[in-house]
Parts: structure tokens; sequence; C-alpha cells
């Protein structure tokens, strides 16, 4: 059952002059980063410039990003709950993470193209005859080395608590190679997770025009777990398990309700 408040809070988004200038200004950076952008993908190199975009997006849309744990840098799965468009901006900034992503977002005019220069991985979720073709296009990408985050809740939480995990893309990484870890992440907006979340029937025009239009900052912490252990990652439940579990034991930690202090 959806409580009013989360109810009314698509009814209530409006363009504000605030959202306006937030949105021009993503505008801006995309323009002045994206020639250099295809440069570099034109010279065949990896583009910092995605890095720098998501970097800038997620300042302008109000994002005060902290750290705290040991973040590996490559062969890393990292697995994250997932809370809002804001999370693909922080983690694809601040890790340099590529992402799995449903296949609606490919399909999105230029949130697709956004998403395809960050070498998205598109799953069909509900499709289970696809499960292998798209285990596959997983694997292959972890296999360059580069960081990849799965958000296994299959869409976006209240932040607070986890939804249940999909075990079923976790097929890509068993057997485990040798050098890639699995690396669990909880993203904190605590306390303003439940005003940031994007929940039903908010729609996600609606959630990000709300978001655009707040007076106050967004702090965010970002918690880089302990890699699961080695006999976790036996099979994709076991795996499955072991992340979901070491996030919710990072929620319930006492201090949770001072993470947000900068």
């Amino acid at each position: 059952m959806v409580s009013p408040s989360v109810a009314t809070r698509a009814e209530a988004a409006r363009i504000t002059w605030r959202a306006v200038a937030r949105l021009a200004l993503m505008v801006l950076a995309l323009l002045f980063l994206i020639v250099p952008h295809l440069c570099y993908r034109a010279a065949g190199r990896p583009s910092p410039m995605v890095m720098a975009f998501l970097n800038a997006a997620g300042w302008i849309a109000g994002l005060r990003v902290r750290t705290t744990g040991t973040r590996l840098r490559r062969d890393v799965l990292f697995v994250s709950n997932h809370v809002s468009w804001l999370d693909i901006l922080a983690l694809g900034g601040a890790a340099r993470s590529a992402f799995v992503s449903k296949a609606e977002v490919g399909t999105t005019p230029l949130v697709g193209w956004l998403a395809d220069q960050n070498h998205t991985i598109y799953v069909q979720r509900e499709a289970r005859r696809e499960i292998h073709n798209q285990a596959n296009d997983l694997r292959n990408a972890l296999a360059r080395g580069r960081p990849v985050t799965l958000f296994p809740e299959g869409t976006t939480g209240p932040g607070d608590g986890l939804l249940p995990f999909r075990a079923s893309l976790f097929q890509a990484v068993v057997p485990t190679p040798p050098s890639l870890r699995i690396q669990p992440v909880f993203l904190d907006y605590s306390p303003d997770a439940g005003d940031i979340a994007w929940l039903e029937p908010e729609s996600g025009l609606d959630n990000f025009k709300r978001i655009l239009s707040r007076k106050r900052s967004i702090p965010l912490t970002i918690h880089y777990l302990d890699p699961i252990p080695d006999e976790a990652e036996q099979d994709r439940k076991a795996i499955s398990e072991a992340a979901r579990a070491a996030i919710a034991a990072e929620i319930a930690r006492p201090s949770a309700a001072h993470r947000h202090r900068l």
C-alpha cells in the first residue's frame, strides 16, 4: 500500500526556475564535454569525459558525495542498493562504473545515448529465455576489467531498507574468475532517503523535476564494504545472499542516523 506522502509527490511535481536552471547547466556541461569525448572515441581510447559529465551532473543536481571503505578499482562487480537515478551519477562519477540496466533505458531518447557512452549492459529482467545471453554480456564486460555495478533489487527502493535481491544475473560470475571480486556497496542518503527515493506511483519525469527543484543539497555517503569471501562465490544464490546480508548489516548499524554529516 502506498503511503499518502508518496502518492501525493507525483501530483505535486512542478517545473520551477531552480529545476530549469539546473537542467540548463547540465546541458551546458554536456555540450562542453561532448567534443573531446567524441575525439577520444574516434581515437579508440576510453573517454574520461563520461566520468566528468556524471560528476558535473551530480553536483549540479545537488549531490554532495563522500565515501567510506576501500573501493576496488578494477576487476570488480559492485552490488548496490538502488534508491534513485542519482545513484548512476554518483557511482558512475565516483567509481567510474558501468551499469547493468533494464532494456527500456537503451531506447529512451538521449538517456539511451548517454547510457551507451558509459557502456551500459542492458537486460530484459522478465525474459527468462534471455538470461544466458544477458549473463554472457555481463561476463564479457567484466572481462575487460572495468568496474560494473549491478542493482539486484531490480528497481528503486526506499533507501532505509532492502527489497528482495534477484539472483539470476549473478550467474554471470559463476564460477567466479580468479581475478574478479564482488564488493557490496551501500548508498546512504540518510536522513533524506525517504524524500530522494523514486517510488511508485511517481513517474521518472516527476521525480526528476522534484529532485532538481530541491533547495537543499543532497548528502550521499557511498559505503564500500568488504568484498564477499571466496567461499560465498560458489553459486548465484550464495553470492546474492552474502551481498544482501552485508548491505543489510551496514544499514542496521547504530550510527546510521548520523552518516549524512560531512
